[in-house]
């Protein structure tokens, strides 16, 4: 009987990597939409909830953008799951960071 090769990992390496990416985004954003009124003007897609509607809007089109582009490159290889969990979490964390007033107000003039 033959072994079963294992499946390759990189489908899933790419969305979990793509979705840090959104996350590091959406942080990112919430920090530069403090510095800069322009864009925080322009991230105000819908009156009732400003600029976070276009934070998180931006976000999820970069995640999809990210997982489209990620999934196509490691389609059905296998990837670094380590490597990848590493850079994922710095990313997560970091975006969370970039999202408490403590920190955006920081970079405030």
């Amino acid at each position: 009987m033959m072994a079963e090769k294992p499946k390759p990992s990189g489908p899933a390496a790419a969305a979990i990597l793509a979705a840090a990416v959104g996350v590091f985004v959406i942080g990112l954003l919430t920090t530069l939409a403090e510095v800069s009124a322009g864009l925080k003007s322009a991230l105000n897609w819908w009156n009732p909830a400003g600029p976070l509607t276009g934070k998180t809007g931006v976000g999820v089109i970069v995640w999809l953008i990210a997982w489209a582009v990620l999934g196509a490159g490691y389609r059905g290889k296998t990837a670094d799951m380590r490597r990848i969990t590493l850079w994922s979490w710095i990313l997560i964390l970091l975006g969370l960071v970039l999202t408490f007033p403590p920190v955006f107000e920081l970079f405030v003039e």
